[in-house]
């Protein structure tokens, strides 16, 4: 067998009746600067390797407890942006202190942590500092829980776009576009849990994956199924211009691409939480197809649809089309975490 010239080969030896020792490297040592008496971390892997680091160079634990200063003309933009930031970076307490935070900031904080920020509560709030503290620990949710949570919001945003689009109901176009902060309440959750999973090997357990490599599909997964979500918001927007409801010909051949676009979506979810190649792979041959059905439904609309109204059904056939493409690539994902499938014994 031929070793990498960095790698060395040592053998396990047996002191005493019952522990086991490797020497190190010599060079290794020294460059590190070590000597006899010198500390080392040992951190097992997700591949069940052993990382050996030098105590002083070990990563520090995740800082719990972070504080930011919001000042009394600071956008709210800007303060989401610093809370959203410390959430994502695993912080469970998070201290926003100012001279005096004004009641406009107050409220739009409270509502930041309702509409946004799973498992995180308001615990004291004064006239300059308020604490926010995360509760939700990461057994108590998995990350494939959360993407199932995302998954059935953003479909449900899409029917319920699809059902105003045909009657034009503009109030229940408002009221999908108001869900979205729902998928990015889940969306924000799911990167918090990955962040942390891909710095140890026993969160990743509890969050309910397997191993590092899964954090990065899952991180783009999610992501897709946000953009799912915020195209069904897309097409909600797009119908409010409308003046009247659309011919009773299109308005079939676009919930025929829909329902195409929402099976595939779907299907594709499946293949994640049944770890299933051949299902994944059936998804992204069939999302191809949406183009061609895309194509079809323009050629009508040209004769069946006043010009000023062509642009809006034109960017709803988009968006349907897009929901189809991100489940293409949530399945994409999948055959890549699942490639041990077809490697032939």
């Amino acid at each position: 067998m031929s070793v990498d010239p960095d790698e060395e080969i040592r053998r396990i030896q047996l002191t005493g009746r019952s522990t086991y020792i490797v020497s190190l490297p010599k060079k290794w040592v020294k460059n590190m600067n070590l000597k006899a008496g010198s500390q080392l971390v040992i951190s097992k892997q997700s591949d069940a390797s052993l990382l050996l680091t030098p105590k002083e160079l070990a990563k520090p634990v995740k800082q719990e407890e972070a504080s930011i200063i919001v000042h009394q003309d600071e956008k709210p933009d800007t303060i989401a942006r610093k809370i959203i930031a410390l959430y994502l970076f695993g912080c469970s307490s998070i201290k926003i202190k100012g001279e005096q935070i004004t009641s406009f900031q107050r409220n739009f904080i409270k509502d930041l942590v309702r509409r946004k920020l799973v498992g995180t509560e308001i615990v004291s709030d004064s006239l300059n500092e308020m604490r926010l503290q995360v509760l939700l620990s990461y057994p108590e949710l998995s990350v494939e829980s959360a993407l199932r949570r995302m998954y059935l919001i953003a479909t449900e945003m899409h029917e319920d776009a699809m059902q105003a689009l045909k009657i034009l109901d503009k109030k229940l176009a408002q009221d999908v576009i108001a869900l979205d902060d729902e998928v990015d309440r889940f969306s924000f959750y799911v990167i918090r849990q990955l962040k942390a999973a891909v710095q140890s090997e026993r969160i990743i357990r509890e969050i309910g994956l397997s191993s590092t490599r899964d954090c990065l599909g899952y991180r783009i997964i999610a992501k897709s199924v946000e953009r799912i979500a915020d195209h069904a918001v897309k097409i909600a927007e797009n119908l409010l211009s409308l003046d009247k409801e659309i011919d009773d010909s299109v308005f079939q051949k676009i919930f025929e691409m829909s329902s195409f676009a929402r099976a595939v979506f779907e299907d594709s979810i499946k293949s994640l939480f049944k770890k299933d190649y051949s299902m994944a792979d059936s998804v992204v041959m069939r999302a191809k197809t949406m183009v061609e059905m895309e194509n079809e439904v323009i050629r009508l609309i040209t004769k069946k649809t006043e010009t000023r109204e062509i642009l809006s059904i034109r960017m709803i056939m988009e968006s349907i089309r897009r929901t189809a493409e991100y489940a293409s690539d949530i399945a994409e994902i999948i055959l890549n975490l699942n490639a041990n499938q077809i490697i032939a014994a």
